[in-house]
């Protein structure tokens, strides 16, 4: 017994420790150190905060674009949800996997899609500039609120249609053919029985989508040109480029206090969820497409999705295509000219050298504190819920926040580690944990105790145990954990634009830098540079698809 919880406490204590130095420790050094910046207690952030009208708009706009963008998503992807739950059809399962593909997108490639889609020199402005002989172009999204909503749907519509729709499916139709044959027609059996048992799916998508538009980072600082701002972008700029870091702290803690409230209220409604309810299986409450009427509508829907959720991905393909002679791969094999003869210039393909590098560390990271973390929390008969939730805590923390934590936290000594090169695949490896762990969670819960007991009783110590009968029945779960985190890795821009060093530039940091840049050439390089790092992605999900074990999985 004193074996066994040794082996358990280990195993705890090692990601637990981890978290606590690299999460728990930034942000109380940024709690710190918004109160006590000068040395002495010091309330001036917070007054400048909640006194100039400038930051007090960047607050309502931060809220204000969530919850609009937020509304706007559910009601694009409900239609979607209905159909997947209630109907069956050819090619069902290949569309819902091509719906995920902009979610697990890196934010710094969706910007510039939506640039080569809506932008001056975009395709669309392009064509229509051609058609219509126009010399201004005709869209002018750039720089707007509309195409940040539409970045924002693009970007969360898969979490809606799956959280949704999956509920949806399992609802049992039976309700509301009762209703039916009570005299009540389709729009009330809707809003009184459908709509209310599917609420709670709709609130806890909904609020998911609301932290992640609330913490917009990539998107905003792209799209929204210098005009629109929300925290997350005024708390890069107040550090970067004003350096001022005692307000920029202010402006974090009141962050972090958001997006905890909200990510609490999204764990209610999680539990709500869980709520008995009658429920059916999905082979049940699916039928097949019978009358054209249903035929056309389907295929309709399913037409408008795909041509919204890959058009922007597809036409930054072309785009990255696109020269002066016409099409060619000259954008790709320029990656490492020096177009403006800068000595500072950093290749794109250094870029990606450590963009790679940077995502196996993380991977070998984020699988290893992973698995660890996933073998506690379901072996823990006492506070493993409270540990679940721990893990979950960096989900509700921006990475703009961590990576400012960092540069408070680790810029003195004994932790001086600002200039070290492994800073930043650990940030990367926080980001990426909870979905790690939320990966391998459900399947480990699965595995019956006898198959362990029966293992202890015929000698197996509880390594050997972990090694030949956990593990191989994990394996695919922990395959699609280390795609999560490989995608995230590569992909990160919020933290590692504050805590990576110039020669160790990453390809979103790449991006960013040539898209700031005037001229063709490097407007070139950022669509080439944009569409490796989105086919990489892409091939990456597709592997992490093959290795999905079922509907029943944890989004």
């Amino acid at each position: 017994m004193r074996a066994r919880f040794n082996f358990q406490s280990l195993i705890l204590l090692v990601p637990l420790a981890f978290l606590a130095l690299f999460y728990f420790y930034p942000l109380g050094a940024i709690l710190g150190f918004s109160f006590f910046g000068s040395g002495a207690l010091d309330l001036s952030g917070f007054q400048e905060i909640f006194s100039d009208p400038y930051y007090l708009n960047v607050l309502w706009f931060t809220t204000w674009q969530a919850a609009l963008s937020t509304i706007l998503t559910v009601i694009a992807a409900l239609p979607a949800a209905y159909i997947f739950a209630r109907y069956q059809f050819r090619g069902q399962t290949l569309v819902r996997a091509l719906t995920t593909l902009p979610f697990l997108m890196p934010t710094i490639v969706v910007a510039p899609a939506f640039i080569a889609l809506f932008g001056p020199r975009g395709i669309l402005n392009t064509a229509l500039m051609n058609l219509l002989g126009l010399t201004v172009p005709p869209i002018q999204l750039l720089d707007t609120i509309w195409i940040i909503f539409l970045a924002h749907i693009f970007y969360n519509y898969t979490i809606v249609f799956r959280i949704v729709s999956t509920a949806w499916a399992n609802l049992d139709p039976q309700l509301g053919n009762a209703a039916q044959m009570l005299g009540a027609n389709r729009t009330r059996v809707f809003f009184e029985i459908t709509l209310p048992l599917l609420m709670p799916a709709i609130l806890a998508a909904a609020l998911l989508v609301f932290i992640f538009d609330f913490t917009s980072f990539g998107v905003i600082l792209l799209l929204g040109g210098a005009r629109l701002a929300t925290l997350e972008v005024e708390i890069y700029r107040t550090a970067a480029n004003l350096f001022d870091l005692p307000l920029a702290a202010a402006l974090s803690l009141v962050q972090i206090l958001f997006t905890f409230i909200f990510i609490l209220a999204y764990t209610i409604l999680q539990a709500r969820l869980a709520a008995p309810i009658r429920l059916r299986p999905q082979a049940i409450t699916r039928r097949a497409l019978k009358t054209v009427g249903e035929k056309i509508f389907v295929a309709a829907n399913i037409a408008a999705m795909l041509l919204f959720l890959l058009a922007p991905l597809v036409v930054l393909i072309l785009e990255s295509l696109q020269t002066a002679q016409g099409f060619g791969l000259q954008n790709y094999f320029a990656l490492n000219e020096n177009v403006r003869g800068s000595a500072t210039f950093i290749p794109p393909t250094d870029a990606i050298r450590n963009s790679l590098l940077f995502a196996s560390i993380t991977v070998a990271l984020a699988v290893a504190f992973g698995l660890l973390a996933a073998y506690a929390i379901t072996r823990t008969r006492r506070g493993g819920g409270v540990f679940d939730a721990v893990f979950l805590l960096p989900l509700a923390t921006s990475a703009v926040t961590l990576g400012f934590g960092y540069i408070i936290a680790f810029s003195r000594t004994p932790l001086d580690f600002r200039a070290a090169l492994w800073l930043i695949p650990v940030a990367h490896t926080l980001v990426a944990l909870p979905l790690v762990i939320r990966s391998i969670v459900p399947l480990l819960r699965q595995i019956k105790p006898n198959m362990r007991e029966a293992a202890a009783l015929l000698g197996a110590n509880p390594t050997r145990v972990f090694r030949e009968i956990d593990l191989p029945i994990v394996t695919r779960a922990v395959i699609i954990g280390a795609v999560f985190a490989f995608i995230i890795s590569l992909g990160e821009f919020g933290a590692t634009t504050l805590i990576a060093r110039p020669e160790w530039t990453t390809i979103p940091l790449a991006i960013y830098r040539l898209l700031g840049q005037p001229g063709l050439a490097n407007y070139g390089q950022a669509m080439a540079l944009s569409a490796i790092l989105m086919l990489v992605s892409a091939a990456a999900i597709a592997l992490m698809e093959r290795a999905r074990f079922g509907e029943g999985a944890e989004f």
